[in-house]
């Protein structure tokens, strides 16, 4: 099958691999990134062109106006699709935006999926994401065999599109809300006169262990905040969250101070940059208290 891949990014890269290494032609348009080693991709001049070529488009990117832009900006992908190609958004961006997004695309005779993913830069490598997916079940069932090369937990949410990005924000959530519990936990012990590295193996053998404890607690007291997951990125997906939920009426009081510690984080030179592990450092700062100096 000859796939558009747009994004080609610290996540898209690898998950285009995945997809040439199960034989199917990549055909790209490159933005940003430059072609990643080691992919064969044919290369064309605009996502129209990478359209006309393709029978599948995926786009990787890494926010709305990104995917708004590519998809039915000048010469997007509306303006080379031909009616039965399947277009799936696999980028994190507005629920809102996307029920837009896949009407028009719909317009001009072509389907469409959200599916955004979790996992981060090793889930990706691994092709071992979470995959959350909304729309039409024959859709979601036409892509399955893509999907089983880039992820392991494959979720249809809901016929609708916009389903997928709705569950993929509420995995922001309870991630970034894990984040904040753990970097308050370790601040608290730490300060309080424990070795933050013993908490966390003690604390790892109870009910309060999490994969977060585990890989992102590490990170915080080995400051090992090279990025895995940018904080600018959890920023954005935690802004979309508290965007929806005015819509919605519904409060998310602690989404919004894990927001805030994340602007905290952004606002020092670096910070957006920083792994979202790294917001144990706004804690830091209210606290007059680091966890660690080791890798300091």
């Amino acid at each position: 099958m000859r796939i558009g891949f747009i994004g080609l990014g610290v996540m898209g890269a690898p998950m285009a691999r995945h997809l040439a290494d199960a034989g199917h032609q990549i055909v790209t348009v490159l933005n940003r990134s430059p072609l990643p080693a080691g992919l064969d991709a044919a290369i064309v001049g605009s996502s129209a062109e990478v359209a006309r070529q393709s029978e599948v488009v995926i786009t990787m990117l890494p926010d709305t106006p990104d995917v708004e832009r590519v998809l039915v900006g000048q010469q997007g992908v509306i303006e080379g699709i031909a009616p039965g190609t399947l277009v799936i958004d696999m980028s994190s961006i507005s629920p809102i935006a996307t029920a837009r997004l896949a009407d028009t695309l719909r317009k001009s005779g072509a389907g469409y999926l959200d599916a955004p993913v979790s996992g981060g830069e090793v889930g990706a490598k691994a092709a071992s994401l979470t995959i959350m997916v909304g729309g039409p079940k024959a859709e979601f069932e036409a892509a399955l065999p893509l999907f089983s090369k880039l992820g392991k937990n494959i979720t249809l949410i809901g016929e609708r599109n916009g389903a997928g990005q709705i569950c993929k924000i509420a995995n922001q959530i309870i991630v970034a809300l894990n984040i904040e519990a753990v970097a308050e936990a370790l601040v608290f012990a730490s300060k309080a006169g424990c070795d933050p590295a013993t908490v966390r193996t003690a604390l790892m053998g109870g009910f309060a262990a999490s994969r977060v404890l585990e890989v992102h607690g590490e990170r915080m007291i080995a400051r090992a905040f090279a990025p895995g997951f940018r904080i600018r990125l959890h920023q954005k997906d935690l802004g979309l969250a508290l965007e929806s939920a005015r819509a919605l009426g519904v409060s998310l009081p602690n989404t919004a101070t894990a927001q805030e510690l994340m602007n905290a984080c952004s606002a020092v030179d670096g910070g957006a940059e920083a792994d979202h592990s790294s917001l144990v450092r706004a804690l830091e700062r209210l606290s007059g208290h680091q966890l660690s100096t080791e890798g300091v």
